[in-house]
């Protein structure tokens, strides 16, 4: 297992800039650790790397799924497990937003069941019939510690719950506190910008989007599933909204917007919480970024170290 770095932090953060600029200090690759970049056709609305940056450093598990698959954070360890492996001695810089995928690659499954894919639909009808707050309420008669940690509107998760205790009769949160693999040893960094300029630039980067062919890229993906895991990229059901005729562009630019906003500030919340970082940098990317974030590693994970 190579030398791993995590950099980790909410959407806009600056997290690919300084994972690619430390990839090429370090001689490293890039591996991806955010749960839509895996999907091949969501290079722009995801801001997924372009060919001038993988030709700088290795770009590891970017737009390796189609979006009419579904991924999920045993299946992405499993490929992540792969890919750093095959990097031998050299550093892998894992680079994302998904606390959970950090945090199961980090630390490991539980031993989890499978669902059919009859109970997946039967989940997702039930909440269709009872709505988020009514489906919240029913997952949280059948598993209350899980319901605790996950609000109503974290759709995957209580569908996941649900299906689980249909299939098993044991709540989710039992499953998960079973017995783990032992953790991966990595130097961890989060980048935590200042609130007002991460507000900043959300809105930039979405126009930019936009100028980018994020429009053209959205209407390519109508007609698949809703509810596959691609079709919840942050902007997307907005566009989709406009290529329908619901509303006007400059509406879903800003519906975009405010839901990536929204989204933020549940990452944020959730690596102040559950994840463990050896380095925070809450500053607005100064200029010696990475300079500071060289000096932070470790001996070991520095050329000759």
């Amino acid at each position: 297992m190579p030398p791993i770095i995590v950099i980790a932090g909410p959407t806009a953060s600056g997290k690919s800039k300084l994972a690619l600029e430390m990839a090429a200090a370090l001689g490293g690759a890039v591996v991806n650790a955010d749960s839509m970049q895996v999907y091949r056709e969501l290079r722009v609305l995801t801001a997924r790397p372009g060919p001038a940056e993988e030709e700088r450093a290795p770009h590891r598990l970017y737009g390796v799924m189609p979006a009419w698959e579904r991924c999920s954070a045993a299946r992405w360890r499993e490929m992540a497990l792969a890919a750093l492996a095959g990097e031998e001695a050299r550093p892998a810089i894992l680079c994302g937003g998904t606390g959970f995928y950090i945090e199961a690659l980090l630390h490991g499954l539980s031993d989890m069941p499978d669902t059919a894919p009859g109970i997946e639909a039967a989940a997702r009808a039930r909440r269709e019939a009872l709505g988020a707050e009514g489906f919240h309420r029913e997952v949280a008669a059948r598993d209350p510690e899980l319901a605790r940690r996950v609000p109503p509107g974290d759709r995957q998760r209580l569908l996941r719950a649900w299906a689980v205790f249909e299939a098993t009769g044991r709540p989710l949160s039992e499953w998960q506190a079973g017995p783990r693999p032992a953790p991966l040893r990595a130097w961890t960094i989060l980048l935590d910008p200042p609130r007002e300029r991460l507000r900043a630039r959300i809105e930039a980067r979405f126009r930019a989007m936009l100028a980018a062919g994020a429009l053209e890229e959205a209407d390519r993906l109508r007609g698949l599933d809703p509810d596959l895991p691609a079709m919840k990229a942050l902007g997307l059901p907005e566009l989709h909204a406009h290529l329908a005729g619901e509303i006007a562009l400059e509406e879903a630019e800003k519906r975009a917007v405010f839901a990536t906003r929204r989204f933020a500030k549940r990452q944020r919340t959730w690596f102040r919480n559950r994840f463990r970082a050896d380095a925070v940098f809450r500053q607005d990317r100064p200029p010696d970024l990475l300079a500071a974030a060289m000096r932070a590693l470790p001996v070991r994970f520095r050329p000759g170290g």
